[in-house]
């Protein structure tokens, strides 16, 4: 446990110390002006030495005039130093904390979906935001604070021993008592840090879900038991916080009894000498100011402590994200490309496939299909049957555990998936929107399309009319998730982004079947331009859908059934037939002339 937790400590200082180094001329600023404070700081005890000594005692007023002289030009250069000390320490803090967060980003876009699937997003959003605010903090204040002690312990001990040795052996007797309970208790208190980090990501968790997810949780009238729940996660967080800051509140109460309880046996101790005539009142006044500050400082650090062990919890919980490696990676070597002109060839070759999450339930059982360039092919089968997984497959968010796909031939775990993901344009089923103007959204797949273009796929999607009669237009801004869209604007404005992608493989999950008969009827008309000589899988419930599709692939519980047209698979295939006729009626009647417009990429623009 403890090499452990030494581990991870130094793999937090080595992660800060990689972001602060590129700032290194404003840390050695920095540097500069708090030793010269610290300096300054020491120097006042000399101040009050002569003020004493040469001022009150001698009763001049030249010396004593000279005497607050001096004092007053070190006060000014104090002010001038810690401002420079606080601003470029608050800088380098703010300027890492910002490098970290973008890093972190970074990396989290770039891992596999699997690590999305064991991991809580809304906790990992947590370490992005709370943990990195910790860091924020101890890195733009408390790392200052306890290097400025550290110089004031250390100037204050040297000047105690210049000023009186016997006086400071009185102090320093203090010094193992101190540092046993800092070392008892900051082992504590490093523990109960990364506790509280964890409980405060939970609760940021739960209140991210049920926000979320807020007229879910109002239509229920689920408030009552979220409240219960919520404060529970946060009695939790409390409880642990409690207990850290006992721990702290011990630590720091036994430093205080300790440093000034020997600051009060040495007043007694030089208070004699100063009545017996063996040392000055100014001496003595210089030398309380230093044990002051050597026992202020020891006590500062005593509580800097915890909070350095809180921000190496929270660094760890970084370092952890950062160390996280994707599963989903570019061949080291042997690398390939896709041709310039992708025809859309896709080969599923003995698939087996089952999710990291849960390996023993096999979704994909030795699957092995062929779609020719240029095809429209529906994928059938009830709920569960795999077919969106082979969506998630094809993209390569995951790999199979056995067997291969090919497109145009080449094995796309041979290919960058960035360079493999260029060929697909995807319309889900609930289509994803981001907050951002309504152009943003259609040029998502083409940041750097014009506003023409994105005008002309909103005209072929349908979406144009809708568009314009918002109040900015196509820079009308929407909201979380496109919320105040209906399902069907929504779904325009997938095919939109779709269409100006103009990517040679078209996919397609379920993107009519929550939608009423009006907004399907519109969607049908833009489907046969966008999948105009495009390869097409189709993933559809409602056969209606796709009953004029080239071919009809027929899944259940992972397995290929059957496959071919609509008339075909009603006669030889029990479960399409058994679909059919629940969505037809007892005859499964070819309604061809009472359906919207076929997918078929030869189908009449």
């Amino acid at each position: 446990m403890i090499a452990s937790s030494t581990r991870e400590r130094r793999q937090a200082f080595a992660m800060i110390s990689h972001f602060v180094l590129p700032y290194w001329r404003p840390v050695m600023g920095a540097m500069v002006a708090l030793i010269f404070t610290a300096g300054i700081t020491l120097s006042l005890g000399q101040g009050i030495r002569l003020l004493v000594d040469q001022g009150f005692v001698t009763r001049s007023p030249e010396l004593l005039n000279q005497s607050v002289t001096l004092f007053f030009v070190l006060i000014l250069g104090l002010a001038i130093g810690t401002f420079a000390r606080f601003y470029l320490v608050s800088w380098i803090g703010e300027r890492v904390v910002a490098d970290i967060r973008k890093q972190v980003f970074d990396h989290l876009i770039t891992l596999h979906p699997g690590f999305f699937e064991t991991n809580r997003g809304l906790e990992i959003q947590s370490r992005l935001t709370t943990d990195t605010t910790v860091l924020q903090s101890v890195i733009g204040s408390t790392v200052s604070v306890a290097l400025r002690n550290v110089v004031m312990l250390i100037g204050g001990i040297i000047l105690l021993f210049i000023t009186n040795p016997k006086l400071t052996a009185i102090v320093m007797l203090a010094v193992p008592l101190v540092v046993a309970p800092i070392l008892i208790f900051g082992r504590r208190v490093r523990s109960l840090s990364r506790l509280s980090q964890d409980r405060i990501a939970d609760v940021g968790s739960y209140v991210g879900e049920i926000l979320g997810q807020i007229k879910t949780v109002q239509a229920y009238n689920h408030q009552a038991e979220d409240q219960a729940r919520f404060a529970g996660v946060v009695e939790q967080a409390f409880a642990v916080a409690k207990h850290r800051i006992k721990q702290r509140a011990w630590l720091i109460a036994v430093v205080i009894v300790l440093i000034l309880g020997a600051v009060g046996v040495m007043l007694w101790v030089g208070g004699l000498d100063v009545i017996a005539g063996r040392i000055s009142g100014g001496e003595l006044a210089a030398f309380v100011f230093y044990s002051l500050i050597v026992g202020s400082s020891v006590g500062s650090l005593s509580e800097v402590i915890g909070e350095l062990q809180r921000a190496a919890g929270a660094a760890a919980r970084i370092v952890e994200l950062l160390q996280t490696d994707s599963e989903i990676t570019p061949p080291a070597t042997g690398q390939q490309q896709l041709p310039a002109n992708v025809a859309g060839r896709i080969r599923f070759e003995d698939l087996s496939f089952a999710y990291p999450g849960r390996p023993d339930a096999t979704v994909i059982h030795h699957l092995t299909l062929d779609v020719q360039p240029g095809e429209t092919l529906a994928l059938v089968g009830p709920s569960g049957a795999g077919k969106s997984t082979l969506f998630d497959l094809l993209l390569r968010f995951f790999d199979p555990q056995t067997g291969r796909i090919t497109v145009d031939g080449v094995d796309i775990r041979q290919l960058d998936p960035a360079d493999l993901r260029r060929s697909f344009a995807l319309v889900s089923q609930n289509p994803a929107l981001f907050y951002g103007t309504v152009a943003d959204n259609i040029r998502y797949g083409r940041p750097t399309a014009g506003l023409a273009e994105v005008e002309a796929a909103a005209k072929v999607a349908h979406a144009d009319e809708f568009i314009r009669a918002m109040p900015q237009g196509y820079d009308t801004r929407l909201g979380d998730a496109g919320l105040g869209l209906s399902g069907g604007q929504k779904q325009r404005l997938a095919i939109a982004r779709a269409l100006l992608v103009d990517a040679p493989i078209l996919l397609l999950d379920e993107a009519t079947s929550a939608l009423d008969a009006q907004s399907e009827h519109l969607i049908q008309q833009a489907l046969p331009e966008l999948m105009a000589n495009r390869t097409t899988l189709v993933i559809a419930h409602r056969l209606a859908t796709v009953k004029h599709a080239d071919r009809i692939a027929v899944i259940d519980h992972g397995l290929l059934l059957d496959e071919g047209r609509h008339q075909d698979l009603i006669q030889s295939n029990a479960l399409y037939a058994r679909l059919a006729e629940l969505q037809f009626g007892a005859e499964a009647p070819d309604r061809s002339d009472a359906t919207p417009p076929p997918l078929s990429t030869t189908s009449p623009h």
